[in-house]
């Protein structure tokens, strides 16, 4: 049976044996094939210091989708989050759609009485009142926890529900105390547009289960290229003129794509990941039910990622020969104009904090423009992963740390003071840990800048070149503010708190 033919979607704990928790080296994670994720450690910390519910993420992209009511099943400040989010949302697209629209959400803003009672009846009644007043093509009914504890049966809600609505109802299981790996929120969201999005043509029942669909039309030079909610739009132009430069048509989802036309998904000829971490669950089942093909290896930042990624895609085309040329001519103009900015960075040391694929990414391309990379941490772990720690130790001078946290800035703030790097990398919200150290930052991601492809390398280097040669504000703030952490932390092992020995 398919994960797809699930109620929800299954925890990345169980379907990829993902863990949030292992301090070690580049060197030691390059060797880990065949073993457990987290090797010998059972992926938990005697002390937790924050993190994020995979109802963040999935919201990210669920906000996004042109003609979609996002309505959250949950307590009301389940919701909070939506409003720095609108902020991507309403530059998002302006850029894409040529007009600034506010995502539109809404919450049955359950309470005490609710946890009693129970919040079906409540919940059809918005159902009803969210297609009534806003007659969207779509309704994203988003779980929270307390529907998940309380037994609320949000998907039987929808079925009794969806004769008496236009909207097509999508139900999308964000329950985040059922997991540690908030990354299965992309799995959450995707399984709610297969299941509910993408049919058609005929199936036949097998052994195994359901066969692909029989009967669809497909398009000989369409390829599907996933989007993330952390790409903005002049990252996907980027990955579209090079695809182009291939004569492929590029079909753009599911970030800012109408619910309408994500249909045309299971028409292409091949599907072209992004990141691994965001986009396997999905393209399996494209590739299992519809039968198109998918690439879910190297994500393209950085110049040898970008053009692994590029030859990947023309290997499966038959269009080597073009696809090398263009690699070639790409990587000769892009080393010519990174040549003004690699005095400043030789030398310097670089500490990154992200999810786990782009972290990993990021790291090669700072070592190809010429940082000394001292340290790593990513969000989770999963073999996806596995061969970017191989590429990382083979190019690497030196081995360095890896720490696989889900946030957890103690550890950060331990392992920063040690390595006293040049420049940290990491997520808008968490580089105050860094700055605070005195340390220079830049955003690992802002849906309104450069990352991907030959231009994002370029792009990066000039915002790092011009960022190092005025540290001064960081400096004067490690002056004047202090991080809450005593001076025996410090001279303690960064990875104490991880429980050793707890899995086989």
């Amino acid at each position: 049976m398919s994960h797809i033919d699930l109620k929800t979607a299954p925890r990345r704990e169980d379907r990829l044996g993902a863990c949030i928790a292992h301090g070690g080296t580049i060197c030691e994670m390059a060797g880990a094939k065949g073993k457990k994720s987290c090797l010998q450690n059972d992926g938990e910390r005697a002390f937790t210091q924050g993190s994020i519910c995979l109802l963040l993420p999935a919201l990210a992209m669920l906000n996004t989708l042109p003609d979609n009511v996002v309505l959250q099943h949950s307590a009301v400040g389940c919701g909070s989050c939506t409003h720095s989010q609108n902020a991507n949302v309403r530059f998002g697209s302006a850029a894409r759609q040529g007009r600034a629209k506010d995502g539109v959400w809404l919450s049955t803003a359950m309470n005490e009485t609710d946890v009693i009672t129970g919040g079906e009846e409540k919940l059809e009644q918005a159902i009803i009142e969210a297609d009534r007043r806003y007659q969207p093509f779509s309704i994203t009914v988003v779980s929270g926890c307390v529907p998940g504890i309380i037994g609320d049966d949000i998907d039987g809600v929808v079925q009794r529900i969806q004769p008496e609505v236009k909207a097509r109802l999508l139900p999308v299981h964000c329950e985040g105390f059922k997991t540690k790996i908030w990354a299965t929120a992309y799995d959450a969201v995707y399984h709610g547009i297969g299941r509910t999005l993408l049919r058609g043509g005929k199936q036949e029942e097998t052994a195994d289960g359901l066969s692909p669909f029989k009967g669809l039309e497909r398009l000989p030079s369409t390829v599907n290229l996933m989007n993330v909610s952390s790409m903005g739009q002049v990252d996907e132009l980027e990955l579209e003129r090079l695809l182009r430069t291939l004569t492929l048509d590029v079909n753009v989802f599911p970030v800012f794509a109408h619910p309408e036309s994500m249909v045309k998904a299971t028409q292409a000829s091949l599907s072209i990941s992004t990141c691994p971490t965001h986009d396997d669950y999905f393209l399996s089942y494209l590739e299992e039910r519809f039968g198109v093909p998918a690439l879910i290896q190297h994500m393209p930042i950085g110049i040898e990622n970008t053009g692994l990624w590029l030859r990947d895609v023309a290997a499966r085309f038959g269009i080597e020969q073009q696809a090398e040329q263009i690699i070639a001519q790409e990587e000769s103009e892009l080393r010519a104009a990174l040549a003004e900015f690699r005095p400043l960075f030789e030398g310097k040391k670089v500490f990154i904090s992200a999810g786990e694929f782009r972290a990993l990414a990021t790291a090669r391309l700072l070592e190809e423009i010429g940082f000394t990379v001292v340290g790593i941490r990513s969000f989770h772990h999963d073999h996806f992963a596995e061969v970017e720690y191989r590429k990382l130790a083979a190019s690497s001078r030196e081995d360095y740390v890896i720490d696989i946290a889900n946030v957890q800035p103690f550890e950060e703030a331990n392992l920063l003071r040690r390595l006293k790097p040049d420049l940290f990398l990491g997520h808008a919200n968490g580089n105050g840990t860094a700055a605070k150290l005195g340390i220079p930052t830049h955003v690992i991601y802002h849906t309104g800048l450069a990352y991907i492809g030959y231009k994002g390398v370029y792009e990066i280097a000039r915002r790092l070149h011009r960022q190092l040669k005025n540290p001064v504000y960081n400096r004067k703030l490690s002056e004047n503010v202090r991080l809450p952490y005593r001076d025996e932390w410090y001279g303690a092992n960064p990875f104490t708190y991880i429980n050793q020995g707890g899995a086989a």
